[in-house]
């Protein structure tokens, strides 16, 4: 099968896209967005699905088929770095065991490819994409919509936060990001992502569109 079409640093282009599996875990609903983002913090959607089961369900063939779906999108698209939803404290004590077994089998599937891993919290991805850490989640849908560029607002909202977990760790990580996410990446079998690739191999050079991007980011802050 043929894989889709990749954005990369190819002769004369030297720009470098990273791409991002975002997911928003969960069994009865598990939301996957696969995007691209450049340096300059564009991006444009590749592809996203919400992967769902009945909770009637038996629980091993529920968690199976999360598994098998994020293997397929891993196969598929070949991301460069898988981002996730952290899972944290809850008072509905089942929804969060249901969220943690989702996002087990699908880091798995991830490791077993030796593609790196980042967590990022609700409250973190919210800032990220919106500026508000309490942002609603139509504030949420509306961002992601101008960022990607997308003809309408994304539903579900599973789709919408895995598409905004995404655009956070793109945002976040990498050459010329405001965050340095490195830590809160964890790779598996000296996995790397491209733009960690690009920049050990630019030794610390930056391309065009990332100084453009510091630039007008320094005159944002003032500074």
């Amino acid at each position: 099968m043929a894989l889709p079409q990749r954005i990369g640093t190819t002769a004369g282009n030297s720009r470098t896209a990273q791409r991002i599996l975002g997911v928003d875990p969960g069994l009865t609903r598990c939301g996957f967005a696969v995007v691209e983002m450049n340096p300059n913090r564009t991006g444009h959607s590749v592809h996203v699905e919400v992967k769902g089961t009945r909770s009637d369900e038996d629980l091993a063939h529920r968690i199976l088929a999360i598994q098998r779906a994020a293997e397929n999108l891993l196969d598929s698209y070949a991301p460069d770095v898988l981002a996730i939803e952290r899972v944290f404290a809850s008072n509905n004590a089942p929804t969060a065991i249901a969220t943690a077994q989702a996002s087990g089998v699908v880091i798995a599937a991830a490791a077993a490819r030796g593609i790196p891993v980042a967590w990022h919290t609700p409250s973190e991805v919210k800032a990220a994409v919106t500026d508000d850490g309490n942002a609603s989640k139509d504030a949420v849908a509306r961002m992601v919509q101008r960022i990607l560029k997308l003809p309408g607002l994304p539903k579900p909202v599973d789709a919408t936060d895995a598409y905004a977990v995404a655009i956070c760790h793109a945002w976040r990580s990498g050459v010329g990001a405001r965050f340095s996410m490195t830590a809160n990446t964890s790779t598996h079998q000296g996995a790397s992502t491209a733009l960690q690739r690009a920049a050990a191999a630019q030794k610390g050079a930056l391309t065009p569109a990332q100084r453009a991007w510091q630039a007008a980011e320094k005159r944002a802050l003032g500074r």
